[in-house]
């Protein structure tokens, strides 16, 4: 949502927050606030109506850029107040200065509450002037004016390409027309086949319908629907394609409205055997209406739907398809039929490296293959090694490119808005790079682009937002090594990059900085993107003037001892990964990043052992939302359990548990996740007790995945499996086993028979070497506990 309305969503709730008592604001600042915040409220509305149409007046366009920008620092403004008078440290034990400390405080948020009253006073002057702006501009009479977009679909061509000239469509034909033909079912209704396409398929062309010579039927039709379909032209076509002679002869403009073509329908349907495709059906309220014209006859009629979206595939039949991608060697029949101007007109071994690196790019997608295909066209084979380099699918002079980003524009536009602001922080990350599901949602979070629903937690919603994406084939799932049926992360493939990319930089939603792209934006930089560097070119980052900057995603680059980005104040997301540093490294100052929400730092040094510990002074960051750490040799702080506001704490290294971790998760409240975590039982018994005792007060944790030692003290195992009853929110529960060769050999797996499952489970996995020597009738209890649940 962000992309379209900067920080609004999140600035206006923030805004009512003020009012409460708690801040104890000047007089008649409470007046001012809610005047400002109902301005706003109806700023944020002008600006979603203007996303859901494209716009080309520029006067728009530059207002609504405008108050985006406006909005970020409206919300750095307040989210600078909240953290002066929000932010408590611990009390000293020294009476003196605890004292000292508490009229110290009280000076700080007394300048607070005055400078939070001249910001409010200088933000209500932005919001007339962006008032007067929009009145001026007559934003909103524009919006009203404007056309919905063009309906056309720019794929229109493929469906009228020979059945010759087609590649790679053989085997895909003959399972569709043996799904079609098959006389299954036919006595009790007519078949709905659904098609899964997307905007990387060529559409189904039309003469694929004269391939079903087999089946014996009395009329067909073709009708591509798309996007905003006037519906009544769609039920024309339908009409027309089943028996144009008659038809044709029929004003059929008589019939006015739906109700009249869907009747005409049903009454020539009504005692023939028809084959109906439906192309390209983009929301299921199209198809509710159109389906009232297909009546169950028991002929054995055949319904075709092909469509972009899965929610709309899953509406319309049981029978599904989707197509896949072309096989290496069409691909390469395709490239190169295109490329020398016709199949026969190329050596089939002629492929070399480039072209097969070409080839891997394109990953099977017709679209691209051909997109490819036609910026090579003409070029010797000696440059295109040269063109790899270089190449994409940004090309605007290129007929091919140009048609290809309007197709993947076609189904850009179609998402909703809160999706394309997460399908466009995708641009920051580098090509085929695969990207972490959870790590991304925990993102999407802290930059606010996930607000809260009722009785959804904020993870949730960002998973079903992640699914949206896979099923809209905006981007590839990448499935676990381990669990074939479990997404783990994604890939974009490079079009969707480079389109996303383009837009991002259009709104000034990212700034690039790798290998390719050494210069920065010339406008505010709020989101930086940067890759790619080695360690003499990072120093020069901590110099650059980026005082509004709110995000750093930082992969494959190298760092010395200090890590940049330390001193852009205003960071609510840090993200270093798959980093490398030869000389060690510290986080110092990172206690200065009051406003950060997200903390990751990953992979860091596998091969290796350089020892790193997070500063104690991370106890400042009271605002940090996530924190994830994974590599060899990080210790954490045993402060950390000061970070009240921790609500996700996924750290893949071994803690050790000693007695100054004692209580550390007690503090930890709003704690909803915590992952691969290693536990080493070290020092005192009574300290591991005392961890797995706290572990069950954790009443709002959802997600528990931790190791443990194989052999662990009775006692601490009977604490362990209590807690985990305990956990009444629990949705996901993992706990593998290690091996400990300093265990305890009085290990004793009844102590597993006091384990209730918890009334919220969805997923349990259990692998440890005890598990082989659980009860047998202790291991039905799980299977049939979890299959009443229909687990998977």
């Amino acid at each position: 949502m962000q992309l379209v309305t900067g920080a609004l969503g999140s600035l206006i709730p923030k805004l009512w927050g003020l009012l409460k008592e708690e801040y104890k604001l000047q007089k008649g600042m409470k007046e001012q606030i809610e005047s400002l915040a109902l301005d706003l409220e109806s700023a944020h509305a002008a600006l979603r109506k203007v996303a859901e149409v494209p716009l080309e007046d520029e006067q728009v366009k530059i207002w609504a850029r405008i108050v985006r920008e406006a909005s970020y620092d409206m919300e750095d403004a307040i989210d600078t107040f909240l953290v002066r008078v929000d932010v408590r440290e611990p009390a000293s034990p020294d009476r003196l200065k605890r004292l000292m400390e508490k009229i110290g405080g009280l000076f700080s948020k007394t300048k607070a509450r005055h400078q939070i009253a001249d910001m409010i006073k200088v933000i209500k002057k932005q919001v007339d002037d962006l008032a007067e702006r929009r009145r001026r501009y007559n934003i909103d009479d524009v919006v009203s004016r404007s056309a919905p977009p063009s309906t056309v679909d720019p794929r229109l061509s493929a469906m009228y390409i020979e059945v010759k000239e087609l590649i790679g469509i053989d085997k895909s034909r003959g399972e569709l027309i043996s799904l079609i033909s098959s006389d299954k079912g036919d006595d009790e209704s007519n078949r709905k086949v659904k098609m899964l396409e997307d905007w990387a398929r060529l559409p189904l062309p039309k003469h694929h319908m004269t391939c079903l010579k087999g089946i014996s039927i009395d009329c067909a039709a073709f009708v591509p629907v798309g996007r905003n379909p006037d519906l009544k032209k769609v039920l024309k076509d339908i009409l027309l394609d089943l028996d144009k002679r008659r038809f044709m002869n029929i004003n059929i403009n008589i019939f006015d409205d739906e109700r009249l073509l869907i009747n005409e329908l049903v009454e020539f349907l009504q005692n023939k055997r028809y084959f109906i495709v439906i192309d390209d059906i983009w929301d299921t309220q199209s198809w509710e209406t159109i389906k009232l014209s297909f009546i169950e006859n028991s002929l054995g009629s055949r319904v075709v739907i092909t469509t972009r979206k899965m929610e709309v595939a899953m509406a319309v039949s049981e029978v599904y398809y989707k197509l896949q991608k072309l096989s290496y060697d069409n691909s390469k029949m395709l490239l190169y039929t295109r490329i020398f101007g016709g199949q026969g007109k190329y050596v089939d071994n002629q492929l070399d490296e480039v072209s097969d690196k070409f080839l891997k790019k394109c990953d099977g997608v017709p679209l691209a293959i051909i997109t490819m295909a036609s910026l090579l066209v003409g070029k010797p084979r000696e440059q295109w090694s040269d063109m790899y380099c270089s190449v994409g699918f940004g090309d605007k002079d290129n007929m091919h490119v140009e048609n290809t980003m309007r197709i993947m524009a076609f189904s850009y536009n179609d998402l909703p808005l809160h999706l394309r602001t997460c399908l466009l922080y995708l641009s920051a990350f580098p090509e085929d790079y695969v990207i972490d599901k959870d790590s991304l949602i925990w993102r999407w979070i802290a930059e606010g682009f996930i607000h809260k629903k009722e009785g959804k937690g904020l993870f949730e919603i960002g998973e079903g937002y992640f699914n949206d994406l896979i099923n809209r084939s905006m981007i590839q799932p990448v499935e676990s090594e381990s669990d074939e049926f479990t997404v783990e992360g994604c890939r974009v493939h490079d079009m969707v990059l480079d389109l996303t990319r383009s837009k991002s930089c259009d709104e000034n939603f990212f700034t690039m900085i790798d290998n390719s792209e050494g210069t920065t934006s010339q406008s505010t930089v709020r989101r930086l993107a940067y890759h790619n560097r080695a360690a003499k070119d990072t120093h020069w980052v901590n110099h650059m003037y980026m005082p509004h900057l709110r995000s750093v995603i930082s992969c494959w680059c190298e760092f010395d001892k200090q890590v940049p980005f330390l001193s852009f104040k205003l960071l609510r997301v840090l993200a270093l990964e798959n980093f490398q540093s030869t000389e060690g490294f510290h986080l110092e100052h990172i206690g200065n990043l009051l406003h950060l929400r997200y903390l990751g730092i990953k992979q860091i040094n596998y091969w290796t052992y350089l020892s790193f510990v997070l500063p104690e002074e991370i106890r400042a960051l009271k605002f940090l939302q996530t924190l994830e750490l994974s590599g060899n040799a990080i210790e954490l702080p045993a402060r950390i359990g000061l970070l009240t506001q921790l609500v996700c704490l996924r750290v893949e290294i071994l803690l050790s548990l000693e007695a100054r971790f004692e209580g550390m998760l007690r503090k930890l409240t709003s704690l909803t996740s915590l992952e691969e975590l290693w536990i080493e039982p070290n020092g005192t018994c009574n300290s591991t007790r005392q961890f797995f005792r706290e572990l069950g007060c954790m009443k709002e944790l959802r997600v528990l995945r931790i190791r443990i030692p194989d052999e662990m003290d009775e006692n601490v195992n009977r604490d362990f499996v209590e807690s985990l009853g305990s956990l009444h929110n629990i949705q996901h529960l993992e706990v593998y086993g290690y091996e400990d060769f300093y265990g305890y050999e009085d290990f004793d797996v009844t102590t597993w028979e006091a384990f209730n499952l918890p009334p919220h489970l969805r997923h349990l996995n259990l692998e440890s070497n005890w598990l082989s020597r659980l009860a047998f009738f202790f291991f039905f209890f799980f299977f049939f506990a979890m299959k009443r649940r229909e687990l998977y």
